[in-house]
């Protein structure tokens, strides 16, 4: 059975152009990595939590600090990462300050092996990027997820 994500790309409209709220991993091991890396908010259910618009909600929150407020979602569907974890995503309509968004923490050791624990924010940062930049920085296989995106809005 896949593990299975639920998340948020938030998107806004600016001079007739779309730009996508993503999140950069936090911790060592991303530390240094820029394209490729960025994700859609995101994360898995809790125990009992069937919702997954709930989770995504959530999670949403848990990672850029932002309370989700929309009239509407818009499934975008799903897709399946590279180790094999389902990500469902929905859109919504808005607009935050990048520079106030901020993470929950997890704990890891950290050096390896070294026996030491440190926190580490989720998500290091938020950034606005149009759909063009968010289709570098993005991890591949969300890449669909910004695809759905954009024809869901031109269409609309």
């Amino acid at each position: 059975m896949p593990r299975i994500a639920a998340g948020l790309l938030m998107y806004r409209q600016l001079n007739g152009a779309v730009e996508v709220l993503l999140a950069h991993p936090g911790g060592p091991y991303f530390a240094k990595k820029d394209d490729g890396a960025w994700t859609v908010p995101k994360g898995e259910p809790d125990p009992g939590e069937d919702d997954l618009l709930t989770t995504a909600r959530r999670e949403f929150q848990e990672e850029t600090g932002v309370v989700p407020t929309a009239d509407r979602y818009l499934p975008l569907g799903s897709i399946t990462q590279k180790g094999g974890k389902v990500v469902h995503a929905w859109a919504l309509e808005g607009d935050c300050d990048q520079g106030q968004c901020h993470s929950n923490l997890f704990s890891m050791e950290w050096p390896p092996k070294s026996g030491k624990l440190q926190e580490f924010p989720e998500m290091d940062r938020a950034e606005w990027f149009p759909l063009a930049v968010a289709r570098v920085k993005i991890k591949a296989s969300q890449v669909p997820l910004l695809e759905r995106l954009e024809e869901m809005v031109r269409t609309a």
